[in-house]
C-alpha cells in the first residue's frame, strides 16, 4: 500500500492517496505522483521521504525543483547497519550533533567532524551519510518550531502503523476496493486522527516570504 500525506497552509494533514501496488518500485511511486498531478496537485514546497531510491527518482521526474528532506531516523538506521554494534551509542551521539545542531552551518560542521572521525574504521557508514548530502538538513530552511515534524517521516510511519494494527483482525479482504475502503474510512471517520503539524502558525509566513536557511532559535 503506497500512502501520500499532505499538509495544508493551516497545518492540517490530508490523506492524498492510497494505492495498492505489487511493489515499491520507482515506476509504482512515479505512477502515484503522476496520479496526484492529474488530480490537480501542484508542486509542494517540500517533500519528506525515506531513502528509497525509487521514490527519490520519481520526485525528480515529477517535480525536478522540489525541496526534499530525507528522514533523519531512516538515515540513522542505515548508518547503524554499517557499523559495529559496540560503537552504536557513540555513533548515535555523533549523528545527533548533526541533526540537532543549532544551525545549518553548525550541522554541516558536525557532519564533517563525523566523517573525519569514522572514515577509517567505518568507511561504508560515512559513504552512506554523505550520500544524503544536504537533503538531510533541508529542515533548517524552515522555522525552528517545524523542525521536529519536518526532519522525519514519522507522520506517515504512524499512519502506516495504525493501518497495520487495524487490519490484523481481518483474515482477508474479498477485493482490493474493500481494503481501500476500510483504510480510507478509518481516516475519514476520525477513528485515526491526523493532527496539525508542530509550528503550523508559521506556515503562512513561510509561503508568503519564501524559504531560506536560517540559524535555529
Amino acid at each position: 500500500m503506497l500512502v501520500a500525506l499532505g499538509v495544508l497552509a493551516d497545518g492540517s494533514k490530508r490523506l492524498l492517496a492510497l494505492e495498492m501496488c505489487s511493489s515499491e518500485s520507482g515506476e509504482a511511486r512515479k505512477g502515484l505522483l503522476e496520479e496526484l498531478v492529474s488530480r490537480g496537485l501542484v508542486c509542494p514546497k517540500v517533500c519528506i521521504v525515506d531513502g528509497n531510491p525509487g521514490l527519490r527518482g520519481a520526485i525528480d521526474l515529477t517535480w525536478p525543483k522540489m525541496l526534499v528532506q530525507r528522514c533523519t531516523v531512516h538515515k540513522l538506521r542505515n548508518l547503524e547497519r554499517k557499523a559495529p554494534a559496540h560503537a552504536y551509542d557513540e555513533i548515535k551521539a555523533d549523528y545527533h550533533r548533526i541533526v540537532y545542531a543549532k544551525s545549518f552551518a553548525d550541522a554541516r560542521k558536525a557532519r564533517d567532524a563525523f566523517a573525519r572521525k569514522w572514515r577509517s574504521s567505518c568507511p561504508g557508514m560515512v559513504t552512506s551519510l554523505q550520500e544524503a548530502g544536504d537533503e538531510l538538513l533541508t529542515y533548517f530552511a524552515f522555522p525552528t518550531a517545524q523542525g521536529k515534524c519536518l526532519r522525519t517521516t514519522n507522520a506517515i510511519e504512524r499512519l502506516n502503523e495504525e493501518f497495520r494494527r487495524r487490519v490484523k483482525t481481518q483474515g482477508s479482504f474479498p477485493t482490493e476496493d474493500a481494503a481501500l475502503v476500510l483504510l480510507y474510512g478509518l481516516v475519514a471517520s476520525g477513528q485515526i486522527v491526523l493532527r496539525k503539524i508542530d509550528g503550523h502558525p508559521h506556515i503562512r509566513a513561510v509561503l508568503a516570504k519564501g524559504i531560506a536557511f536560517t540559524a535555529a532559535a
